[in-house]
């Protein structure tokens, strides 16, 4: 139709072009006289000619809009033809709009209801009208639908090729019905007071704290149009839509920052954490879920929330306190009778770390080895040859021989063929699946216990039998050497000294030789026990001294630093050079050596594939979250990232962009440590 219209307006420019040429060259002739014109024309017949062109022309005019009609109508049939007489009134119902273009992409009817809406778009290109339509345009089979708005509306666009037919559905109103039936979702929680039973009785003030702090959580629930419900005395269950949720998602949970800072006046400090579920219609579902999430929250050091979307990825609010103690005596009295119990159940007991052993989980499998011993209970370390920390394979070397470590030792092959249904498997100092030294004996396992200091993450091994995970614990050795204590007071645990060393060195090794924030008296008192059973300091400090290259290569790590912000420092190894990630993590410890640094980050390539970060912090600043963020984890003060398939420039760009993006949210809320609890019995 374009074509054609282009084609008759072309003819008729050159027809009014013609014709006041004519009008001209006479005019001309006339008012000069030129050959005599004005004797020789009759002035009627001037007035007559110009009467007969102005007929010609409205003739011509009618032709043309007649053969425009024409073509319309035409074009009207066809696309009735095309999508049916019967079922256009049905297209206008249903706010279907049809457009019909020619093979250039020119738009040469619309339906209904395109003119009722006042969008007029006749002989215009629909690819440039919309030019995300291009889209369905040149991938008519992979792309289905595009998404276009038009004043203010939304439509989903189809194409129909072979007839260029294009398929407008408007849906505003599904848009706006299925927002409000989102912001209408439920939504559960559940609140719980940290270490609410630790101080119960311990302070004089605590009713009036306490007080206090309840009436700030009713509060922050009522404004957040939130139902509250107290189901026990340090807990509430909050039932809420997801507007409401999202509310609280605006304000970061206010309520927690509140709630630290009224708790703050004590020695140990009330916070609260929160476990939030939502995504899915069933309550239980719900409650079930936010009752784990609270869970994670807790295990993570408290004063945090966690929102756990049903079928996605959790989310992790807050954490800006160093995890507060809650072991004490009785509690690993219960524990350690617990562990006792279901290795003596078992025909057979394996123990094993994580990737990249260190001294401080081979130390622990070692602690649990000597339970297994005194229990007289057939029990293996798994470990893979290959994924062994440089220290640890010298130390193991050096301190064994080759027929100890058979007997001591078994590769995650042989003990996936020696697992039975009745097999108890230990995993030390690491939680997550796929960090654990042999992944595949997670899925072949009936009976998994889990000992470990990190902070809980996302993944995490499902249903173990026993979960002792203490993020305030310095090391796995710390716990191991407790439940080793209490394990069997009479007759007492043997425990060979070069055991006890190990699990010195692996006290030293996530203390910081006993300088981290995450050491306390108890891991004071794990060491002098440890010193009992003949540790040797020396020979454990040895373990961990480093040689002359990995000496220089560390130095060749602080020689480049960047530091984007006051007292946070980035070191960035050789993008051609191979790491040990040991060595990153003793270049991101000596950098907090240095004054006025709190938190430090050393990258480098541990790999050809893989690039690692090393983070480090005083406590100061929760690095854990900053690795969270990049997809990894640890602990508050010790987390690591492994990214894959990028450079080491552009690593440190992404986490730099981070630590910008979440400054205030790592910063940690630093106060008075006040007494370790867990003292009496």
């Amino acid at each position: 139709m374009n074509k054609t219209v282009h084609r008759i307006q072309l003819v008729m420019f050159i027809v009014t072009i013609v014709e006041l040429a004519l009008l001209i060259i006479f005019g001309i002739f006339y008012y000069l006289d030129l050959f005599d014109i004005q004797s020789r024309i009759i002035t009627t017949y001037v007035y007559v000619t110009v009467a007969v062109l102005v007929i010609a022309n409205f003739i011509a005019i009618w032709i043309c809009l007649w053969r425009i009609g024409k073509i319309r109508r035409s074009t009207d049939l066809q696309a009735a033809e095309i999508i049916g007489n019967d079922v256009q009134e049905a297209y206008n119902f249903g706010m279907l709009g049809l457009v019909v273009t020619d093979h250039n992409d020119s738009i040469i009817w619309v339906s209904d209801l395109f003119q009722d809406r006042h969008i007029n778009i006749i002989d215009m290109n629909i690819l440039t009208w919309q030019p995300t339509l291009k889209e369905l345009k040149e991938n008519p089979d992979s792309a289905k639908t595009v998404k276009v708005v038009i004043n203010l509306r939304s439509y989903e666009v189809e194409l129909l090729p072979d007839a260029d037919l294009w398929i407008f559905k408007d849906v505003t109103e599904n848009e706006l019905n299925i927002k409000n039936l989102a912001d209408r979702a439920p939504v559960v929680g559940v609140l719980a007071i940290d270490n609410y039973q630790e101080i119960l009785h311990d302070e004089d003030d605590f009713n009036d704290t306490l007080s206090n702090i309840r009436t700030a959580i009713l509060n922050y629930a009522a404004a957040s149009n939130a139902l509250i419900r107290r189901i026990k005395e340090d807990s509430y269950l909050l039932v809420m839509d997801f507007k409401s949720l999202e509310g609280m998602r605006a304000n970061k949970f206010s309520v927690v920052d509140q709630v630290r800072g009224l708790g703050a006046s004590g020695k140990i400090p009330l916070t609260i954490s929160i476990g939030i579920a939502y995504n899915s219609d069933s309550i239980t579902k719900l409650n079930e879920q936010a009752s784990e999430a609270l869970e994670i929250a807790e295990s993570r050091g408290g004063d945090q929330v966690v929102l756990s979307p049903v079928g996605e990825d959790m989310e992790f609010v807050g954490g800006k306190t160093e995890a507060q103690e809650k072991r004490n005596k009785v509690k690993v009295r219960v524990l350690a009778d617990s562990l006792v119990s279901l290795i003596s159940s078992s025909s057979k007991v394996f123990i094993m770390g994580h990737q990249i052993l260190d001294l401080d989980a081979f130390g622990a499998c070692l602690g649990i080895k000597a339970i297994c011993n005194h229990l007289k209970k057939y029990a293996k370390v798994v470990i893979d040859p290959k994924s062994l920390e440089a220290k640890t394979r010298a130390a193991m070397n050096s301190s064994f021989t080759k027929d100890e470590l058979d007997d001591l030792c078994i590769t995650p092959k042989e003990a996936k063929d020696a697992l039975s249904a009745d097999s108890l498997l230990i995993v030390v100092d690491v939680h997550m699946p796929s960090l654990v030294m042999a992944p595949d004996l997670i899925d072949a396992s009936n009976k998994i216990v889990v000992i470990d200091h990190h902070r809980r993450a996302e993944e995490y091994i499902e249903n173990p039998v026993f979960n002792h995970i203490e993020p305030s614990a310095s090391s796995s050795c710390e716990l191991v050497t407790e439940l080793i204590e209490y394990a069997a007071s009479n007759p007492r645990i043997n425990l060979p000294s070069i055991y006890a060393t190990f699990m010195l060195s692996g006290i030293f090794l996530d203390s910081k030789y006993l300088r981290s924030r995450q050491t306390s008296m108890r891991t004071f008192d794990a060491c002098s026990l440890l010193k009992d059973y003949g540790a040797d300091n020396s020979l454990a400090d040895d373990f961990l001294k480093d040689d002359y290259e990995e000496y220089r290569v560390v130095s060749s790590l602080l020689s480049n630093t960047q530091t984007p912000t006051y007292g946070i420092v980035i070191a960035q190894g050789q993008e051609n050079s191979i790491y040990e990630m040991s060595t990153l993590a003793k270049a991101a410890d000596q950098l907090l050596t240095i004054k006025g640094n709190k938190a430090a980050f050393v990258i480098g390539r541990v790999s050809q594939k893989e690039i690692r970060i090393s983070c480090r912090s005083d406590g100061t600043y929760n690095v854990q979250l900053v690795a969270e963020k990049l997809g990894g984890g640890g602990h508050l003060a010790a987390a690591a990232v492994s990214v894959e398939k990028t450079t080491i420039k552009d690593v440190g760009e992404i986490l730099k962009k981070v630590l910008e993006d979440n400054m205030s949210s790592i910063k940690v809320d630093v106060r008075s440590r006040g007494e370790r609890l867990g003292e009496g019995e």
